[in-house]
């Protein structure tokens, strides 16, 4: 048994930052190595990578996923986008100047009684019209449809959305949020959360890095609100992960495959990829690619003799012999204490939730010594969760 109380720590509110700090990389940088830790601020981070680093980014963006209907009897009713269902691509979904279909959380539901419900977009001159189709689980199939072709469903959501802040802020998006939550490479929409990680990074950070000869590459996994689910099984491995959808260009897996042992990835989002490419290879190899996907428990299940070079040479192929560019694909990885990193070195991270997901990637990357890292964080006033402060971390 994995006892999730083994991953609890004292959290007090006034740790859990409502806004960033300004500019975004003077926030601490804590720093992890072979048992050692000290601290710095985010802005010095190049001056503690080694020269020959490949930095990875996940480039998501977040889109304003939360939408606020009225009935007729002025009942508000709350619709949350989680995932596009038809179409299921996220780029082509968000482009579609007609209608989509995505599974939704939807709040004061008992209200809504299955009738149709319009939002009017004045400054499109357009309205929305939302419909359940179905159900998914807890969540709900929600068909939108609009009649101006004009206006893609990116549009109306930028128009009338509003940015799905972390529930444990406490407070309602306000418009700093619009900057302040997306990271300043995100330019792929699709999050409903973001790469938390990333937010330090500035332009100056980012100059400073190619200055020294740091490479960088990008990914794209789009975060779902499953990244907030709590553990709530004593045994952490009754858990059940949530899936989430990464794309990869090809040149990332060259450069990935290129740079094995000096690999760090941007937040924990990256470290799912990353450490998914490995496994998405297998399946390629042993020809089960009808669904690029890995199950939450495969990396425990699978002990092979292959390479992450040659598991990433089986990908790069198998996007050629298709014709394509980018490799698709989806993850349900569950990363916890025993599994073994085979693609990254260390991870910048922020300070996560006690008993969450996100802490047993923690613990799995740097063993125990998670409990004096965040005791130090703890200790030095830092700041932790989304608007918190940052922390480089190297394999124990």
């Amino acid at each position: 048994m994995l006892d999730i109380n083994d991953f609890d720590y004292p959290l007090p509110d006034e740790r859990i930052p409502r806004h960033p700090v300004s500019p975004r990389d003077s926030s601490k940088l804590l720093l992890y190595r072979h048992g050692d830790i000290t601290h710095d601020v985010f802005r010095h981070l190049p001056q503690y990578l080694p020269s020959e680093t490949l930095l990875v980014y996940n480039n998501t963006r977040v889109i304003p996923a939360r939408m606020i209907f009225h009935k007729a009897t002025g009942a508000r009713i709350e619709i949350f986008c989680l995932e596009p269902r038809i179409p299921t691509d996220y780029q082509i979904n968000l482009a579609a100047t007609d209608t989509v279909i995505w599974k939704c959380l939807v709040g004061n539901a008992k209200k809504w009684k299955g009738d149709s419900l319009q939002l009017p977009i004045a400054a499109l001159n357009e309205t929305l019209t939302a419909q359940e189709v179905g159900t998914e689980g807890n969540a709900r199939l929600i068909r939108f449809t609009w009649n101006n072709n004009k206006y893609s469903f990116a549009e109306l959501l930028d128009a009338i959305g509003q940015l799905p802040i972390p529930p444990y802020l406490n407070r309602d998006t306000e418009e700093s949020d619009k900057i302040d939550y997306q990271t300043v490479y995100s330019r792929i929409k699709g999050s409903v959360a973001a790469p938390t990680a990333g937010l330090h990074f500035t332009d100056r950070v980012l100059n400073e890095l190619r200055d020294k000869g740091i490479k960088t590459t990008e990914l794209t996994l789009h975060v779902g609100a499953g990244t907030f689910q709590p553990v709530k099984t004593r045994d952490a491995n009754q858990h059940s992960m949530h899936t989430e959808f990464i794309a990869v260009p090809r040149q990332t897996l060259v450069d990935i495959a290129d740079n094995i042992g000096h690999i760090i990835a941007v937040g924990t989002t990256s470290v799912r990829t990353l450490e998914s490419l490995y496994y998405l290879g297998l399946r390629v190899m042993d020809n089960e690619h009808s669904e690029l996907h890995v199950t939450q428990f495969e990396p425990y299940e699978k002990e092979t003799g292959v390479t992450v070079k040659e598991a990433l040479s089986a990908l790069i192929r198998y996007l050629d012999e298709h014709g394509a560019t980018t490799l698709y694909g989806s993850t349900q990885i569950m990363i916890k204490p025993g599994f073994r990193f085979k693609v990254i070195e260390g991870m910048i991270t922020n300070f996560h939730q006690p008993k969450s997901t996100l802490l047993l990637l923690v613990s799995a990357l740097v063993g125990d010594d998670w409990k004096a890292i965040y005791r130090y964080a703890l200790d030095n006033d830092f700041r932790f969760l989304s608007y918190g402060d940052s922390s480089l971390l190297f394999k124990a």
